[in-house]
């Protein structure tokens, strides 16, 4: 059965950043999603750097990059699930490293990207399947509408796989992820400008 979920993501360009951001929302959650970003893939850069993650957590990897190839086998062993986009360089490849890993896997899809590119891929060897609902590489930017209808459509296709929605998602936007289909709401800024983080975690939790 999937699970409804909120998961706080973290940017970061320095470990003191990512200790900051994650000292925001680690009592709250129990999974927290991490943005790498190689500054090629996106303008922005974040976790390019060697780090420690606390204990007792689940942690995605979205890599928003160009290759993520080398970031994989320097850093898989440091989380639960590896999510890479479609977009990527040596996509296929790097599915089949994360495969030949036995990590947990993800498909990221940015919002211009239409589903009918998955359907080469067996979905049934995917775990996750993200879809990006704003354009990526920075917190707060603007949320992309039509994303609501993919989601719709995604879950026609994958009635049984775990939708993520990343990108301008709060209290206004998760209601309409959640009916179209989505189960996982991936939130980053409101959770890390908020000056009462427990307060509108609660709040997003009971929307989901």
């Amino acid at each position: 059965m999937m699970k409804n979920q909120i998961i706080p993501s973290i940017i970061a360009r320095t470990k003191a950043e990512l200790n900051h951001r994650l000292s925001k929302v680690a009592d709250q959650s129990d999974i927290i999603q991490l943005d790498v970003m190689d500054g090629k893939f996106v303008k922005n850069k974040s976790l390019l750097f060697d780090f420690e993650l606390p204990k007792n957590k689940y942690y995605e990897a979205h890599l928003m990059m160009k290759d993520p190839r080398s970031w994989i086998k320097k850093n898989h062993n440091k989380v639960d699930t590896i999510i890479i986009h479609l977009e990527s360089h040596h996509f296929e490849d790097n599915l089949t490293l994360l495969k030949k890993l036995k990590k947990k896997t993800g498909i990221a899809v940015n919002p211009k990207t239409f589903l009918s590119k998955l359907f080469f891929i067996n979905m049934k060897e995917i775990n996750t399947l993200l879809l990006m609902s704003v354009d990526p590489g920075k917190y707060g930017s603007p949320f992309v509408p039509h994303t609501i209808e993919k989601v719709r459509q995604a879950r026609k296709l994958y009635l049984s796989l775990s939708i993520e929605v990343d990108g301008g998602i709060n209290n206004h936007t998760i209601p309409s992820m959640k009916k179209a289909g989505a189960n996982k709401f991936v939130v980053g800024s409101f959770l890390q400008k908020s000056k009462n983080v427990k307060r509108d975690f609660e709040v997003l939790k009971k929307l989901i």
